[in-house]
Order: structure tokens, then C-alpha cells, then sequence
């Protein structure tokens, strides 16, 4: 029986585990890959405090480092279900079921992919999901943005101060985005726009996107475009499909929480990516975690009463 269990080891993981752990709480962290989530598949970070630049992995075991040293212990599994039996809560996973008092949800989202030609090739390497996380990398270069919803056109008109130019690219011949939203983006003399069009291959050398291949939807006019980077925005999907029945979920699956990160569910808290929020960056997601473990202590405490 564990005071914490934490699933996921991305940075709101390992904050919770670390803030529970120092609690003197015991704390199982549970991961089904290499700890750092996201930060594993990002090159470089410059927008954390403390360092001017620091590549993503270097970073993960930086607080890995810091989770260990207090003991949390680690294991690897899938999580299929979780279970609220009153005092305690059952996480299940493919081979064996672990029980602790509390759990904190930390499993993350991803990126909606296209699943276009040269989309997963060129990851790291000229296609993004993040503006904010790479943004800066792509100075006076030519850049497409696919989608037309709030967040595509929020994060091309994020980019027009780095790039030259930025192509948004939408399949139908309006945006989706909020009036204020659109109104910005026509008013940039950075930002023009492919109507009608999809995205149909992210071409490029054997390092870097070098073009991409557009086509029309209602002429299917097929369209080479020079570009430096491809941008995509076409959503992002919570990784919660072993909660789907823990009525924790919104209708669009994130975890419902409040600001002390509790869910529905009285000693579930769930912290970073996974949550109904606006901002997900690490910093927020350490944010989250801090709050997280301890909230788990103060929770452990009234049942020890």
C-alpha cells in the first residue's frame, strides 16, 4: 500500500512525485517509457528558468535525479483502469495491480498527427507542434501553419516574430479561430493564406523540410510550396483512455480538476498536459505538480484522523 501513486514521469509526474516524496510519503511512480515525457522529443529548451538552453533529455534526468533522492520508487507498466475502493484506490495494469491511498494522474497528451508522407521523418527537424517551443529556431525562414481553429492561428501569428513569412494552410476557405483571432492574422503583413487546401507531403533533404505538397479539395490541384518548417495544428488528444469510466473526464476527455488539481474523485488528483487547461508547457506542468503532491499529503492527513 503506497501513500502516492503517480502515473506518468513527465515533468508534472516527477514535481508530484518529488513534493510527495519529501512529504515523507511513500510514492510509486509508474511509467510506461523513459521518464521526461515530451521533453525526450525536444531537442532544445530555452524558455525554462535557470537555463539559458538545455536539451530536453539533459533536463528529464535532471529531475529524475531529484525524484530518486528521495525515494520514490519506480516502475515500468500500462495502465488499463483505475479503481476507487473508499480508503484506497486500485491502479491496474497489464500485469499486475498496485493500491495507494492516492493517485495523481500525470499522463500527458499528444499531438493529433496528419499521418502525412514525411510528417514523422522530419519530427525534430523542420515539423513542429510546438511555436513556443521552437518558434525561435526558425528565424527569417518561410513557414507553413496547418489549421484554422484558435491555436493554428494563434501560434502563426506567435511565429511572424521570428519568421519571414508564414503560409497558413486550412482545408476550408474561412477560419474557424475567433474574430479578434482572425482579424490579427489578416491585419500581419507576415501571414498569407492557402484556402481550400491539405497538407499532402513535408518533403526535404536527408536533415532538414526544404517544401511541402498542398492540395486543393475542390480543384485537387496539387501545389509545391518552399518552406522551412511545417507547423500543425489540428488538436490535441488527451492520453486518458484508462479513465474513460472514472467520470472524470470532460466530453472531450481531459481530466476535470479544480485548483488544488482534485478530481471528481475524493484522493484522484490529476496535474500537467491531461488537464482542462489553457497553457501546457513545462512550466506549468511543474506548477501543477507542486500543487498535486502536496494537496495528495493534506489529503493522506484527514485519513489518518
Amino acid at each position: 500500500m503506497y501513500d502516492v501513486i503517480v502515473i506518468g514521469a513527465g515533468p508534472a509526474g516527477m514535481t508530484a512525485a518529488l513534493y510527495a516524496s519529501r512529504s515523507n510519503l511513500s510514492v510509486l511512480m509508474i511509467e510506461r517509457g523513459a521518464p521526461g515525457g515530451q521533453m525526450n522529443n525536444t531537442a532544445e529548451i530555452e524558455n525554462y528558468p535557470g537555463f539559458d538552453l538545455i536539451m530536453g533529455p539533459d533536463l528529464a534526468y535532471k529531475m529524475y535525479e531529484s525524484v530518486e533522492k528521495f525515494g520514490t520508487e519506480n516502475a515500468y507498466g500500462i495502465v488499463m483502469d483505475i479503481k476507487d475502493q473508499g480508503t484506497y484506490k486500485e491502479v491496474i495494469c497489464e500485469e499486475q495491480t498496485y493500491q495507494g491511498k492516492t493517485i495523481i494522474i500525470a499522463t500527458g497528451c499528444e499531438h493529433r498527427k496528419l499521418g502525412v508522407k514525411g510528417e514523422e521523418e522530419f519530427a525534430g527537424r523542420g515539423v513542429s507542434y510546438c511555436a513556443v517551443c521552437d518558434g525561435a529556431f526558425f528565424r527569417n525562414k518561410r513557414l507553413l501553419v496547418i489549421g484554422g481553429g484558435d491555436s493554428a492561428v494563434e501560434e502563426a501569428i506567435y511565429l511572424t516574430q521570428f519568421a519571414s513569412e508564414v503560409v497558413i494552410v486550412h482545408r476550408r476557405d474561412e477560419l474557424r479561430a475567433q474574430k479578434i483571432i482572425q482579424d490579427r492574422a489578416f491585419a500581419n503583413e507576415k501571414i498569407s493564406f492557402e484556402w481550400d487546401s491539405i497538407l499532402e507531403e513535408i518533403t526535404g533533404n536527408d536533415m532538414v523540410v526544404t517544401g511541402s505538397r498542398l492540395r486543393n479539395v475542390k480543384t485537387n490541384e496539387i501545389k509545391e510550396v518552399e518552406t522551412d518548417g511545417v507547423f500543425i495544428y489540428v488538436g490535441l488528444d488527451p492520453l486518458t483512455e484508462p479513465f474513460k469510466n472514472a467520470g472524470i473526464l470532460n466530453s472531450e476527455g481531459w481530466v476535470q480538476t479544480d485548483q488544488e488539481m482534485q478530481t471528481a474523485i475524493p484522493g484522484v488528483f490529476a496535474v500537467g498536459d491531461v488537464r482542462e487547461k489553457t497553457l501546457r508547457q513545462i512550466t506549468t506542468a511543474v506548477g501543477d505538480g507542486g500543487i498535486a503532491g502536496q494537496e495528495a499529503y493534506k489529503y493522506i492527513e484527514t485519513l489518518d484522523k
